[in-house]
C-alpha cells in the first residue's frame, strides 16, 4: 500500500522482540483494522519514528503472553491488547507491550468476538463524555464499527437515533439495530423533517471535515456534538460561526487507554460476553497477515460492506495449547 513518495506499507520478517522491564511479549492470534489505522499510515499523519516498526499501526489485538517481565502477568495468559493507536504493533506475530496495555481474558472467551472490545471500549468511554441527562434524540454520522456501536449504545438508553453511511450493508445494520438509517445524502433532510430544531446529540464517526460541518448543522441550539476519531489528516476546516450561533458544545475524544483502570474496556468485554452488544457480524471478514495492506485499502474504501476486517495471525488452537 503506497503511503507517499518512496514509502510503502509492506509485510516483512523481523526478529522476535525482547520485552523490557515492565513489559510482556504477546504471541498474537488476531488483530483487527481500525479506521484510525487508515489515518496513521498517511505520510502527513504518522509518527515518523514508528515507520518500519513491525506491526505498526495495529492497536486492536488478542493473543497469548509467552514471556513476562511484569508483575502479575504470567506466561500463558490470554490477553486483549490495547496499546495507544500511535504506538501499536498488533499487525505482527509477536509484540512487546507495557503491562498496562494488556487485559487478561477469561477461559472460554470467543477471541474474535472479544477482540471487538477494544473498539467498543473506546465508544463507551466517548459516549460517557458526550452524554447529558435528558437526551432523547441523536444522529450518528458514519456506520463503520464505531458508528454501529454508538447506535447500539444509544438505543439501549432509549434514544431515538438517526444514522447515515454511504454503504448499503452498513445502512442495513443501522436499521436492524433500531436506528432510522439512511444514505448520507438523505440524513440532513430526514433529521430536519422529524426534528426541525435539531437533535440533542450528534456523533460524527466518519472523520471528515464535511461530516463535522454536517454535525453542527444537525445539532439543536445548546446541543452536543461528539467528534470521534482522528481529524482529517491534521489540516481541516470547521464551521466556527455556525457552532457559535448555536452555542453548541463540541466534544473531542481520544486516549481511551488512559481512562482510570481502563474501565471502558472491561465494560466492553462484559457487554460482548452477555450479548448486550452485537459483534458477530463484525468478525466475519477475515484475512491473513500478508493481506494487511489490502485490508487497509479496503477499510479506506468503506470496508466494501464490512464493518470490520479481522486479521487472523495464528490458529486459536496454537494459542490455547501454547504451541
Amino acid at each position: 500500500m503506497r503511503l507517499g513518495p518512496g514509502m510503502d506499507y509492506a509485510v516483512a520478517e523481523f526478529p522476535v522482540p525482547e520485552p523490557a522491564p515492565g513489559q510482556v511479549l504477546v504471541e498474537m492470534a488476531y488483530a483487527s483494522v481500525c479506521g484510525s489505522d487508515v489515518h496513521l499510515v498517511d505520510p502527513d499523519f504518522h509518527r515518523p519514528e514508528m515507520v518500519g516498526s513491525p506491526g505498526y499501526p495495529g492497536h486492536e489485538g488478542v493473543g497469548r503472553v509467552v514471556a513476562s517481565r511484569a508483575d502479575g502477568i504470567e506466561p500463558g495468559a490470554v490477553v486483549l491488547t490495547v496499546p495507544s493507536g500511535r504506538f501499536g504493533g498488533c499487525f505482527a506475530e509477536y509484540q512487546a507491550l507495557d503491562a498496562g496495555s494488556v487485559i487478561p481474558l477469561r477461559e472460554g472467551d470467543d477471541l474474535p468476538h472479544v477482540l471487538m472490545a477494544q473498539q467498543l471500549g473506546c465508544t463507551i468511554a466517548a459516549l460517557a463524555k458526550y452524554w447529558r441527562e435528558g437526551m432523547r434524540s441523536a444522529a450518528v454520522i458514519g456506520l463503520g464499527s464505531a458508528g454501529q456501536f454508538f447506535v447500539q449504545l444509544l438505543r439501549a438508553r432509549g434514544v431515538e437515533v438517526f444514522a447515515s453511511d454511504v454503504d448499503a450493508a452498513r445502512i442495513a445494520f443501522g436499521r436492524e439495530a433500531g436506528a432510522r438509517a439512511v444514505h448520507a445524502d438523505e440524513l440532513a433532510a430526514t433529521v430536519a423533517q422529524a426534528h426541525p430544531e435539531g437533535v440533542d446529540l450528534v456523533i460524527e464517526a466518519a472523520g471528515l471535515d464535511a461530516t463535522r460541518a454536517l454535525a453542527i448543522e444537525l445539532v439543536r441550539v445548546r446541543g452536543v456534538v461528539g467528534n470521534f476519531g482522528y481529524p482529517e489528516f491534521q489540516v481541516g476546516t470547521f464551521p466556527t460561526m455556525a457552532a457559535f450561533r448555536k452555542a453548541a458544545t463540541v466534544e473531542w475524544f481520544s486516549n481511551a487507554q488512559g481512562e482510570p483502570g481502563q474501565w471502558c474496556f472491561h465494560e466492553a468485554l462484559d457487554a460482548i460476553r452477555t450479548g448486550a452488544i452485537e459483534v458477530g457480524h463484525m468478525t466475519e471478514v477475515r484475512m491473513g497477515l500478508e493481506d494487511v495492506p489490502r485490508a487497509l485499502a479496503i477499510t479506506a474504501a468503506h470496508g466494501e460492506g464490512a464493518a470490520k476486517i479481522t486479521i487472523a495471525i495464528r490458529p486459536e488452537s496454537a494459542i490455547f495449547e501454547g504451541s
